[in-house]
């Protein structure tokens, strides 16, 4: 199996969302599926059957964690020393040259990713185009609205 990069941030999120769903979620599933049992007949109980439902998600996303987390790579930004060039865990500000508009991303794991706090994921097609990349350098990326040019402002590793 390969390893999942992960910041040290996105993998203590993940281990309180296990912790989470083994100490809260589970117990209350468990509960509401002996609480519909004790109604009668199962065949015709929708308590029954959403409890179910909620165990199966529950215990499928517990699975899922315990193997992003087994699988984990977990990356340190503040630890980084990457000569200045842009790695995952860094943060990039980034200046469109054909707008002039400036913003502000970390190069983050699959789950950590939220566009609205500035956090990209790996794969995402702009942190694609920077990684490897230096402060100054141009940054070339296929967005949906077509392509654009980033210059690469400043590089920090927090």
């Amino acid at each position: 199996m390969s390893t999942i990069p992960v910041t040290k941030r996105g993998a203590e999120k993940l281990r309180e969302e296990l912790h989470r769903l083994k100490t809260v979620d589970r117990p209350w599933v468990i509960n509401a599926i002996s609480e519909a049992r004790a109604q009668g007949d199962l065949s015709e109980n929708a308590e029954y059957e959403v409890a179910k439902d909620r165990q199966g998600f529950i215990e499928g996303r517990i699975q899922e964690i315990e193997g992003k987390l087994s699988a984990a790579q977990i990356i340190d930004p503040t630890a980084l020393d990457a000569g200045g060039k842009v790695v995952f865990g860094a943060t990039v500000e980034l200046e469109e040259e054909s707008t002039g508009e400036a913003v502000k991303y970390q190069i983050v794991g699959e789950d950590e990713a939220d566009l609205k706090l500035g956090l990209i994921n790996i794969s995402s097609p702009i942190a694609r185009a920077l990684i490897g990349k230096e402060e100054g350098d141009t940054a070339e990326v296929q967005a949906p609205g077509g392509l654009k040019h980033y210059e690469i402002v400043a590089i920090s590793y927090v």
